[in-house]
């Protein structure tokens, strides 16, 4: 398939780095404030599945950032959204997942960079080294001949001074590559919990104290340098590999469309944003509420999409909301399509029993009750099918998806067949997820770019919901 972007190649870099905590998310966030603050358009992207990751960037770009998963969206999948998004931006800045070379050849950061065309900016933690830095450089220029790393940003430099003694003992040609450094500086360092960082509405540290760490660390870095090479980017090159996770043709034109109430607050934030486009272009207009804060569900609305997020660290302020709860289990009562992903699932059990033991009501639509479990935690890509039918298409429809999650279902009363077959990415095989009537609700976090017809199907079963009435 041809992009338009073959023929025009848009601005980008890739930030990668050595490994997994070497300070990538903030490298990339100081990158992109410090060219907003230049006045640019940035779009913002991540590779892989993470939700928080995007969050920080979007904060930092004032431009929703975007997920890249190969897995989910394939080849194909990953060049339409990144030419999409970038084409109304100055350049666009992607963020690796994991270390560079990490996972196989396919589907690596440095596979995406070559598939894009995209040179790489490395992240090199210096903190506790200086002449070793040079052999870690050597060994990662050095591994693929192919990948284009064009620049190299040192972090968590413990000073100036540090940082001249890392410059003296690179060689000529590696020291020719560095961009600039971070210091090692509080400010810049985001909290973690269980399944990973405080998400930026939970961080201790204002907004505005990040942002002007960012703006102090930027300080130390050749952005004009950065610019340069984000812009000799060259035509992005095609591929033998298979060009979607599912192929599907285009679903039709929507000629009816319905109302969406879409969960977002501090609880329910997890959502791929390639996902709400498509459920927009299928038919659905998304009308946000919050389960924190709303007492009743937006008026007029024909299905109920409930993302996930970190419940369980609002679970007393969402079992205090009993109003909201009691409108929920009408809706699945007269059958409105409700479809949840993990948060959303344990929202919709009876009940949500937490790290410390405590037990709170949740809304009861389900069932089912959940416990959060420390010694549980399953993270895994999958691959779906459903085996009964539900809105989101008949039995057999399937998705690719990813769970992250440190909770179980402990009891199951709902007496139906599970709602998918999963196979991971490493082939085991399991059944999983919660059909009842109406609603349907597993850890699955979908993406739709697996196969677009599951949002047409969505917005007919809504539309039918609506003619038949409760």
């Amino acid at each position: 398939m041809t992009h338009p972007e073959d023929r025009h190649p848009r601005p980008a870099i890739l930030v990668a780095a050595t490994h997994s905590g070497a300070g990538k998310t903030t490298v990339t966030s100081t990158i992109l404030r410090a060219l907003r603050r230049r006045g640019l358009v940035t779009q913002p992207f991540k590779i892989g599945p993470d939700f928080i990751d995007t969050a920080y960037h979007t904060e930092s770009a004032r431009r929703t950032a975007i997920n890249l998963d190969l897995w989910m969206m394939g080849e194909d999948g990953i060049r339409q959204s990144f030419t999409t998004h970038s084409a109304s931006a100055d350049l666009s800045v992607i963020e690796a997942m994991g270390a560079l070379f990490d996972g196989t050849e396919h589907g690596s950061a440095a596979h995406l960079a070559k598939l894009l065309s995209v040179p790489v900016l490395l992240v090199l933690d210096v903190w506790g080294m200086t002449r070793t830095t040079d052999a870690v450089l050597d060994g990662m220029l050095g591994f693929d001949p192919g990948l284009d790393i064009a620049g190299v940003i040192l972090n968590r430099v413990g000073s100036h001074t540090h940082a001249q003694m890392v410059l003296d003992a690179l060689s000529p040609p590696n020291r020719a590559l560095v961009l600039g450094y971070l210091p090692h500086r509080t400010g810049l360092h985001v909290p973690e919990r269980h399944l990973g960082l405080l998400t930026p509405e939970e961080n201790p540290t204002s907004e505005a104290d990040r942002d002007l760490a960012h703006k102090a660390a930027e300080s130390t870095l050749d952005l004009d340098r950065l610019l340069t090479i984000a812009a000799r980017r060259t035509t992005p090159t095609t591929s033998a590999e298979p060009t979607r996770a599912e192929p599907a043709p285009t679903p039709p034109t929507p000629t009816r469309r319905a109302r969406l109430a879409i969960a977002r607050d501090q609880a329910f934030c997890f959502y791929y944003e390639d996902n709400l486009r498509t459920l927009h272009d299928a038919g659905f207009d998304l009308v946000p509420f919050s389960p924190l804060a709303d007492t009743a569900l937006p008026a007029d609305i024909d299905a109920i999409y409930l993302g996930g997020g970190y419940p369980e660290s609002f679970a007393a302020d969402l079992a205090a909301n009993t109003h909201l709860a009691t409108a929920l289990r009408h809706r699945a009562a007269a059958h409105l399509p409700i479809y949840a992903e993990c948060g959303g699932l344990i929202y919709l059990a009876r009940t949500l029993t937490g790290f410390d033991g405590h037990t709170h009501p949740m809304s009861g639509v389900l069932p089912i009750d959940i416990a959060m479990d420390p010694q549980h935690l399953s993270i895994a890509y999958v691959d779906a099918r459903t085996q009964i039918t539900t809105p989101l298409g008949p039995a057999g429809t399937r998705l690719r998806g990813q769970e992250f999650h440190q909770s179980r279902i402990v009891a199951d009363d709902t007496h139906t067949p599970p709602l998918y077959e999963l196979t991971t990415s490493h082939g085991t095989t399991s059944q999983a997820g919660v059909a009842a009537g109406s609603v349907v609700a597993s850890y699955v976090h979908a993406h739709l770019a697996s196969n677009p017809h599951i949002a047409h199907n969505l917005l007919q079963a809504s539309l039918t919901a609506r003619h038949q009435g409760p």
